[in-house]
Formats: structure tokens, sequence, C-alpha cells
């Protein structure tokens, strides 16, 4: 699996995006007190917090702004455990309370295990009831009996800690191979079993998407890599989205980091003139910026960015999350977490209660049109990975 891990789809979520982020010595400030939590509804609506996904009889209930756990797989610096369970820990209690993994992100899975158990014994049932476990199953192409889907879920199950996983999410590798349909079948009956809540998929394009539903398998989302620099989702898949009512969930949204104050106004085709592109997400969105436009049109949007920012008192990140979640068949968005390393709980919360208005609106798109078409470099959403 590590050649998966070493270029796989959403490991992508933001790494080392600045959001403000604070050492682990920060670890003793409880950042539940001055907050906005997902769950409070005291202080906003439900509807720009919290989200149902869903399809006929499933449906799961999530925040809107994800936390992406692919940082626990190696490349961002060593994870420690306790560390990175007690950090899990304060993005719940600040209301973070969804995360997302998979099954081959290094110890994500049993991280989440350790954490759920914490929560079920040292908080309050409410808070149990809002935390969210997705996960993802990555398999190789062999062929998907109805042994084989169990056997891998099961491991999923006892890693989590759980006796239904909240949902999974499916990545096939090869098209030209159907047994995907297979796979998700025999999904589709764990659910019915309860051993999965809801059946999603990952990185699928729009042509498969509505195979799939035509061969009625109640899929809820679809998680895509989705930035202000990478609109194809809007482009087909968000239409298909509305007329099914199934949903996108977003990675890539910050970019690993590149949309950040950190990259303003840098060239990094100077060695060590400016930042390092460090990191396996900094490098996979680098190639999205250079497919998209080069660095010195990023910069230009990164600009266009900053004016917003300061103008509602945020960050560029905040802004650039805000404007994916505001697209239309988009459920959330993924923010990466360095459990233990660095923390961004106040700028993630700043998200939800950024209302970008109209001019910020065009301003953005603005900015965003300046680039290249990505549907017509690289394909529809996941085209990235099954092209040579």
């Amino acid at each position: 699996m590590a050649a998966i891990v070493s270029h796989h789809h959403h490991r992508l979520f933001s790494a080392s995006t600045r959001f403000n982020s604070t050492s682990r010595d920060s670890r003793r400030r409880r950042s539940g007190s001055n907050s906005v939590r997902c769950a409070d509804v005291s202080t906003a609506t439900s509807e720009n917090r919290r989200v149902t996904v869903s399809n006929r009889n499933d449906s799961l209930e999530i925040c809107r702004v994800l936390n992406g756990m692919w940082q626990t797989s190696g490349g961002w610096g060593r994870i420690d455990r306790d560390d990175a369970v007690e950090a899990m820990l304060r993005y719940a209690d600040a209301g973070l309370t969804t995360f997302d993994m998979a099954d081959h992100y290094g110890p994500a899975e049993d991280l989440y295990g350790i954490f759920i158990d914490r929560v079920r014994r040292e908080r309050p049932p409410e808070l149990l009831e809002q935390v969210r476990g997705l996960t993802k199953w990555v398999p190789p192409p062999v062929k998907m009996t109805s042994s084989y889907v169990r056997d891998s879920i099961n491991v999923s199950r006892k890693r989590m800690d759980v006796e239904s996983l909240d949902m999974l999410q499916f990545h096939w590798w090869d098209y030209s191979n159907p047994g995907y349909l297979d796979a998700l079948k025999h999904l589709t009956d764990l659910k019915e079993e309860g051993k999965i809540k809801t059946v999603a998929l990952t990185n699928f394009d729009t042509e498969r998407l509505q195979i799939i539903l035509e061969n009625e398998i109640p899929v809820v989302s679809n998680q895509v890599q989705h930035s202000l620099v990478d609109m194809r989702p809007q482009q087909r898949m968000a239409e298909l989205c509305q007329h099914t009512g199934v949903k996108l969930i977003t990675y890539g949204t910050v970019m690993g980091g590149l949309l950040s104050e950190k990259f303003l106004d840098t060239n990094i085709s100077i060695p060590f003139a400016g930042p390092a592109i460090n990191t396996p997400s900094l490098q996979k969105y680098k190639r999205m910026v250079d497919a998209w436009g080069g660095w010195s049109l990023f910069q230009g949007l990164l600009r266009t960015l900053k004016q917003v920012a300061s103008k509602h008192g945020v960050s560029i990140a905040t802004v650039g999350v805000k404007y994916i979640l505001d697209q239309p068949a988009v459920a959330g968005s993924m923010v990466g977490v360095r459990l233990g390393l660095a923390e961004h709980i106040q700028d993630t919360n700043a998200i939800f209660s950024l209302v970008l208005d109209e001019d910020d609106m065009n301003s953005i798109r603005e900015a965003t049109a300046k680039g290249k078409d990505l549907l017509k470099v690289i394909g529809d959403c996941g085209d990235e990975y099954r092209r040579a």
C-alpha cells in the first residue's frame, strides 16, 4: 500500500496551512470557550454548521468542515499517539466533530479508536452523538467477493472501535474492471446488516457515478478534489449531484497550505528564497498550480483572497474554504489536521461565521477564471489518478 500512500488522492488535505497555527504548547488552551461549535445552534443556524447527506433511507449528519487525517500517515512530522488523541479531543470539544481517514492513512483508524473510547468515557453523551468517523477503503484490483469485502470492512470496524462505520467511502483504481459494482453491492449488503451506516465514494467521475446510481447503489456522497484552482466538480459532477441528491465532500480545498499568507508574495523558483514545498500535500498542489497557470498567476489569486480576507478579518485559507462550501452540491470541505504538531481551530471555526458578499464572490470568480480549465487539462474528477 506504500505506493498508494505516496501519490494517492485525498491524502492531499491541507497539511501545513497556517490558519494562524499554534504549537503543541497551546494544548493547554481549550478553544471551545470562544469558538463557534458545529453543534451550537444558539449562535448560528444549523444549516451552515452541520449538514445531512442522504440517499433513500440512509442519512448521516456531519460537520461542514471535516478534520482530514492524511497527515498521520507520515511526511508532515512524527505523530505522537497520545498528543494526537489529545488534539482530536480538543477539535471535538471545539465543535469540529467530524474526522475523515482511510484504511491506509498510517495509524489514523487506530487513533480514532482510542479517541472515540476517550469520548465515551470522558465526555457527555451529547458530544458522543455529534462525533463522526468517516473512513475510506482502497482495495487492490482483486475479485470483489462478499467475504473479501466483509473481511476488509471488519478490519476498519475493529481499528476504529465501532460496531458500525459512520461512512465508508469507496475508491476504485481501474474503471475497465467492473468489479467496483460488485464491491459496492457487497458494501450495501453490509450496510443493511448494520456494519456501515452510509455508503459513499471518493474520486469517482461523473460517468461512473451515474452508472452506480443506475445500479441502485444508495451512495450519499462523492469525495473529490475541489479548490479555487480546481473547479472541475462544478462543471459536470455538481449538475448530476443536484439532480440526484448526492453531495460532494471536498479535499485539497486549501491546497495543502498553499492558499495561505505564508505563500503570498513569494518566489519559490529561487532556492531558499521562499517557503519550502516540503510536504506530500504541498508538492501535490504545487503541481496543480503549475497545471492551472503557474506561480505568478497563483500570486494574483492569493492577492485577491488577501483583500477579501482583510476586509472580513479572517485568513486567506478561511476565505478559500468558505467559497467552496458555498458552491452547489458541496456538503463539506476538508481541512487537514497535524495532530499534536499544530492547530488551527480558531481559524477553522471562523469559516462558519464568514459571509462572502456579491463583491467578494465576483472578485474571487474573476481571479480563478484567469487560470486554465483543468477539466480540459486533466479530465473529470479523479482522472488525475487514473492517467499515466
